[in-house]
């Protein structure tokens, strides 16, 4: 006979036990692994009598093989891209690495941070990094970009030097030249934008920058790609001379998140320990993705600052909009996200927006809540009410206060990290699942819907990266009661971190045959 002694919520509402059970994990612990899993075993046997499709039993044998202890390996070499504004740099790191993903716009000055990807060429592996347009003299804003041009020119093992084909070399390209000569690296000098024979008669002007001999190249239609590459992958080393060793599985990757102008390059910057990427008190100065080793913690950590997400996707337009979906790639890379807000201000539609992309993007998450050295005591006031009011559908998340600024509390940052990793990869045994929620239901059994109560028939978790959890089950359950599950689920496991996904099959009992 079903009990009654649990609240009826209503629609929407989690399902509240009329008198909460303290004692499920003390009940849970006196349950020893051989009982669960002779349980488990029985529940499972049960199984048979219902009618499952072939997924299921796919499902019922499903298990993760996450390798530990992946050996590291040389880093591979760095080609860098330099040249002045809008001469096609981010072009040709497209068509090299065979991919739409430095954001391309004609008009000037796209690019700012020093961007890198993978590329590979006739089994060659390395890095290529897409640079901001080079200035001399610049001021403000530009120079900045220029300084990061320059960086990635001294981490470089070899340089692709750009320049307009169909302009010839400019009073800028000559600076551009100084500055590489004074690097002594290998530099290979592209022509771009030369698509014919006919306009050859620029290119052979090029020799006279003393680089040696110019290479034509079309970057938008790929005309003169392939020679291009083969000299380059020729001027470079077998190995990156600054790169160290890379673990062949990687670094955990973390993805910084927010919208504009809320420090995510700041911190990267005081993480990292070096003007890394290109700051500035505009809004929105990030447009690609930029990734940064880490030492965080005693372990290294592949940090991706974002471009911040200014609007919904479809009102984004041009830059903003491949910028966009950039951030959304470098999410769906990451392993755990770490939402940045800023505390001085009111938390917003868009904040909330943004946490929701992460948790939909199935990643470990990290709330950090920046300039708190700014931070007045009426205003945490009304932020912690704005945190309990907004984002109370992620209060598992850890939570860490942070200046991006001074670098106050970034030690911080580490732990967290490890924690909801460690959740977002954890595994509950099939049995002590069972055994959880055989207790939780038998002390809280679902409500009785139109004289029929839907029962648990057994639990698996077939993956984790974040946790699932799927259920077999006679009926449909509340969503109320789901989400009464997941809380149960976070407060006697510890998922604090993840997001989890529970999800139901109802299978009907097999007809006897007569």
């Amino acid at each position: 006979m079903a009990r009654h002694d649990d609240a009826t919520p209503q629609a929407g509402e989690e399902f509240s036990p009329a008198v909460e059970d303290d004692r499920l994990a003390e009940r849970l612990a006196a349950i020893s692994e051989e009982e669960a899993e002779a349980r488990a075993a029985a529940l499972r046997a049960g199984l048979e009598d219902y009618e499952l499709e072939d997924e299921d039993s796919a499902l019922l044998t499903e298990e993760d093989h996450d390798d530990d202890g992946v050996p590291s390996v040389p880093a591979p070499p760095v080609l860098a891209i330099v040249g002045r504004p809008n001469v096609g740099k981010s072009t040709l790191v497209n068509r090299i690495i065979r991919s739409k993903q430095a954001v391309v716009e004609d008009v000037p000055g796209v690019t700012r941070d020093r961007v890198s990807y993978d590329a590979e060429w006739n089994g060659k592996e390395f890095t290529i990094v897409d640079t901001g347009g080079w200035e001399k003299d610049a001021r403000g804003l530009h120079q900045r970009v220029a300084e990061q041009a320059e960086v990635a020119v001294e981490e470089a093992d070899a340089v692709v030097f750009v320049v307009d084909g169909l302009v010839g070399a400019t009073a800028v390209d000559e600076a551009v030249v100084r500055m590489l000569r004074r690097k002594k690296k290998p530099v290979l000098l592209v022509a771009n934008k030369v698509d014919s024979q006919a306009q050859m008669a620029e290119v052979y002007g090029l020799w006279n920058l003393g680089l040696g001999e110019p290479h034509p190249v079309s970057a938008l239609h790929g005309t003169g790609t392939g020679d291009l590459l083969d000299a380059a992958v020729k001027a470079m080393p077998e190995t990156a001379q600054h790169g160290g060793l890379v673990p062949l599985g990687g670094p955990r990757r973390v993805a910084l998140v927010g919208r504009p102008n809320v420090g995510k390059s700041s911190l990267l910057n005081k993480l990292a320990g070096s003007e890394r990427v290109v700051v500035d008190d505009v809004a929105g100065t990030t447009r690609d993705p930029v990734d940064e080793l880490v030492e965080l913690g005693g372990q290294s950590w592949r940090f991706v600052d974002t471009a911040g997400i200014r609007r919904r996707q479809h009102m984004a337009q041009g830059s903003e909009y491949y910028a966009m979906l950039r951030t959304q790639r470098a999410l769906d890379k990451a392993e755990v996200a770490v939402v940045l807000l800023a505390v001085d201000e009111p938390i917003s539609e868009q904040d909330v927006r943004i946490v929701q992309l992460a948790v939909d993007s199935g990643r470990a998450l990290v709330i950090a809540c920046n300039k708190w050295d700014l931070l007045e005591d009426e205003r945490r006031y009304y932020l912690e009410r704005e945190i309990q009011r907004d984002l109370a559908h992620v209060a598992w998340a850890p939570r860490v206060n942070v200046s991006a600024q001074t670098g106050w509390h970034k030690d911080k940052l580490a732990p967290a990290l490890e924690t909801s990793l460690t959740n977002w990869e954890q595994r509950i045994s099939t049995g002590r699942l069972n055994a959880f929620l055989g207790e939780l239901v038998a002390a809280h059994p679902h409500p009785v819907r139109s004289g029929k109560q839907p029962r648990i028939l057994f639990a698996t978790q077939p993956s984790s990266r974040p946790p699932r959890f799927v259920l077999f089950t006679t009926g449909f359950l509340d969503p109320g009661y789901r989400r009464f599950i997941v809380r149960r689920l976070r407060e006697t496991f510890d998922f604090s971190g993840t997001p989890i996904e529970v999800t139901m099959r109802v299978r009907e009992k097999r007809r006897r045959k007569k």
